[in-house]
């Protein structure tokens, strides 16, 4: 039986010192696995910090990104998150060619939309704040493609499981 590749979400909490991304970043690397995207920063407890991880893969593939995981020294703990019941969130920041007054309207009216913000205002550009899920961002980034997309900067997910259960020490 085949298994069938799709996009994975793991939490890690992890010791909040120097290094430990690397460390993180380079098992990867060493296991040819690749990230589709990371974020990390301070958790609910100063000396810990929390990664969001989304990797592409079949279920044994994930499988074996935990238990590497779970070997490195400055990990504490590891968990895959159910999209099911999961919050995701991703910001990105997008500048878009305006250079006349109607392109520069239809852009800001597709901000509204997508209930994005104008962040920044320049003669010929406008860089565009959203936050949403990875498929509303990316829709967007779509929808600006035809006005000329200049640059793009996105955070990578941050997520957290609903309800009461979490992926913290207890």
């Amino acid at each position: 039986m085949e298994m069938k590749e799709r996009i994975y979400m793991i939490s890690a909490i992890v010791e909040h010192k120097p290094g430990v991304l690397y460390s993180v970043s380079n098992m990867f690397r060493r296991r040819g696995f690749n990230i589709e995207s990371i974020s990390v920063g301070e958790s609910e407890q100063s000396d810990l910090a929390r990664m969001t991880i989304t990797i592409k893969g079949d279920e044994a593939t994930v499988e074996q990104v935990v238990k590497q995981l779970k070997k490195l020294i400055s990990v504490v703990k590891v968990s895959i998150l159910d999209s099911e019941n999961t919050v995701a969130r991703e910001l990105a920041l997008i500048k878009v060619s305006t250079p006349d007054a109607r392109v520069r309207s239809d852009v800001i009216n597709y901000t509204e939309i997508f209930k994005g913000h104008i962040v920044d205002v320049a003669h010929e550009s406008l860089i565009i704040e959203i936050t949403g899920d990875t498929d509303k961002i990316n829709a967007f980034i779509e929808l600006m493609k035809p006005f000329g997309v200049r640059e793009i900067a996105r955070t990578g997910i941050a997520a957290l499981q609903r309800g009461m259960r979490s992926v913290k020490m207890e």
